[in-house]
């Protein structure tokens, strides 16, 4: 994309949100009251600067400018529910035709999700998703099970017929992929009898509880031959912990995403693996379905998105799967 784009982050009603202006221009909404802007779209994803949350938002964008929208994205600066809320409050003040959310929490978002609903604005899920079905038009996402599922098995082949035990990092109770992701992860792994799972443990998506982790598990578990990280910033701090404890490489690590910094980990031997999402075809979609609503038509309720293993010796041919720092070049 050669269009160069400033990512702005400032609050919306609390210091603690940020907000990013996108390149489209102009304002958010174009209506006062009443009646919502249907030419209007916002993007409210989990956590502002992540490269995820911006190839989303990076083909979010496209494809608005290609159906006439105007998209603005509004992002918190961490990963929760008490920074999402009041963006979503602010959101809803200037009644856009549609909005695409991430929700930071399955069950804590419902009420704020609600209440755009209630106001006429059509609500369609990106990546994550409430545990309430009645919110949403549309929730796209990864097939996130299966994506756990797929670490299994990569793992166990990077491990082949040695012996040992294997940790997952999730992130946050109640974040609906990276749960989804350990459950697949910890049915299919039952099926190596060499390889033991000693569970999961919640790193608050923090990298730094991440590296102290996995350093504190090494003690504890001397055989652990693999770690499962369930998201970018998990598997940032379990690389930094691996290094730390001069285990890297010896113990394979298979990381979820494939962010600037995850990708040249792959290189540089940190991961041994990396299952990349298709974040922009999320966002693409997203604002597909939304478009659809606000023309009459029948959004569809569920669409999952592509998944991939990545290793060092095939990095080159999957490279359309790696994560944006940013929506020009």
């Amino acid at each position: 994309m050669a269009v160069t784009r400033r990512i702005v982050v400032g609050g919306v009603l609390a210091a603690a949100s940020l907000l990013v202006t996108a390149c489209g221009g102009g304002q958010i909404g174009q209506s006062g009251g009443g009646d919502v802007n249907k030419k209007s779209m916002v993007l409210i994803p989990g956590v502002a600067a992540e490269p995820f949350y911006i190839s989303m938002q990076c083909g979010a964008e496209a494809e608005a400018k290609a159906k006439g929208y105007e998209l603005k994205t509004q992002a918190p600066a961490k990963f929760d529910a008490s920074q999402q809320t009041p963006i979503v409050t602010g959101v809803l003040a200037n009644k856009p035709g549609a909005v695409l959310i991430a929700p930071t929490d399955d069950k804590a978002m419902a009420g704020p999700m609600k209440q755009l609903k209630d106001a006429g604005i059509k609500v369609v899920e990106v990546d994550t998703k409430l545990q309430d079905t009645s919110v949403a038009l549309s929730s796209i996402s990864s097939n996130n099970e299966q994506g756990g599922q797929l670490a299994a098995d990569t793992l166990a082949k990077l491990v082949g017929a040695k012996s040992g035990s294997v940790l997952v990092l999730n992130t946050k109770a109640g974040t609906s992929t990276t749960d989804a992701r350990e459950k697949g992860f910890a049915e299919q792994i039952k099926k190596y009898p060499n390889i033991k799972y000693i569970g999961q443990q919640y790193t608050e998506d923090d990298a730094a509880q991440a590296a102290s982790k996995v350093t504190a598990t090494l003690s504890s578990n001397p055989d652990l031959i693999g770690v499962f990280a369930t998201n970018l910033n998990t598997g940032e701090g379990a690389a930094t912990g691996l290094r730390t404890a001069g285990r890297t490489g010896q113990v394979n690590l298979v990381g979820f995403d494939a962010s600037p910094k995850e990708v040249d980990g792959l290189k540089d031997g940190s991961f041994q693996a990396l299952i990349a999402q298709d974040p922009a075809t999320i966002g693409k979609l997203g604002v597909d379905q939304a478009d659809d609503a606000l023309n009459g038509k029948t959004p569809t309720r569920e669409i999952p998105t592509n998944l991939v293993a990545i290793t060092k010796a095939d990095m080159d041919k999957n490279s359309q799967y790696f994560y944006k720092s940013s929506c020009s070049g």
